[in-house]
């Protein structure tokens, strides 16, 4: 991994897990997640329209199909993980489970159907995460009577999410030249049309939600793109097996963030965990 990738995957791990830190913050819910969606989409919309048209892209229908295809997955991913947040669990408990458990299916696939294939170093590296995510969950018991198993649910199918995106998105940008900024702003737009008819079942906690976490809303809307789009960059000339571990260095950040400024428990088993993610993220870097 070169150093210049590696500088955009650690900038967008920071911006990455401070929108995931004001969403929990700010208690998250449909209508939030719609909002930052309607948001994003209008302040990117911009920014993409002229990359089309300096870069002008060749865009087929399979080109559109991944675009689709990123939106689908991508909306799952967000009420999965606002719904893990929402059931009682952590910022430091649901965001490293999540981020930890989907390098591993990401780097699986890439093996199996990309032909990709990592060193010995960074299959260490993987197996170092997994670990870490393990030891995270800590005792399944302690977890249940906490009321944290569910979200513990949803923190491993928002991992699922993440490594099925991720290869769709990677597909999409080095096999098929859809410009990153593109590819992330065709996702936001289409995860807001998928999600305008539940919105709107639920219009009365728009404004609720607006006056409650304006501020929240807005920095989301801002952040959230940025950081995939720095992750999307990268994604153009470095392997997938390499990128998809290597951006979860926001493991520790989230961690930290979760128990020094939420006042999470458990601080020194999360720590752990979180350091063994990064210790295996530094294994990926390296190999």
């Amino acid at each position: 991994m070169t150093g210049f990738a590696l500088t955009l995957i650690l900038a967008a791990a920071f911006v990455h897990a401070t929108w995931n830190y004001l969403l929990k913050r700010s208690g998250g819910g449909t209508a939030f997640v719609w909002l930052f969606a309607a948001i994003s989409a209008a302040f990117y919309a911009p920014l993409a329209a002229a990359v089309v048209w300096w870069v002008n892209p060749a865009l087929g229908w399979m080109s559109i199909a991944l675009m689709l295809a990123s939106a689908a997955l991508h909306t799952a991913y967000y009420l999965l993980l606002d719904r893990g947040y929402r059931s009682g669990g952590d910022l430091s408990l649901v965001y490293p489970l999540a981020r930890g458990s989907g390098p591993l299916i990401t780097v699986l696939v890439a093996v199996l159907l990309l032909n990709e294939r990592p060193s010995g170093v960074a299959l260490v590296g993987a197996l170092l995460i997994g670990c870490g995510a393990v030891l995270l969950t800590g005792n399944l018991a302690a977890l249940r009577s906490r009321g944290s198993l569910l979200a513990v649910g949803y923190a491993l199918l928002t991992g699922g999410m993440i490594a099925a995106y991720t290869i769709v998105d990677k597909v999409a940008v080095a096999a098929y030249l859809v410009p990153p900024i593109l590819q992330d702003w065709a996702a936001n737009f289409g995860r807001l049309l998928l999600m305008t008819p539940t919105a709107l079942q639920s219009r009365r906690e728009i404004t609720p939600t607006w006056r409650r976490a304006r501020m929240e809303i807005i920095a989301v809307a801002l952040l959230c793109p940025l950081s995939y789009i720095l992750v999307l960059t990268a994604m153009v000339f470095t392997p997938v097996s390499y990128v998809a571990p290597a951006r979860e260095v926001s493991i520790l950040i989230a961690a930290l963030m979760g128990t020094h400024l939420l006042r999470e428990g458990d601080v020194v088993r999360r720590l752990a965990a979180a350091t063994a993610m990064v210790a295996g993220i530094t294994c990926l870097a390296v190999g």
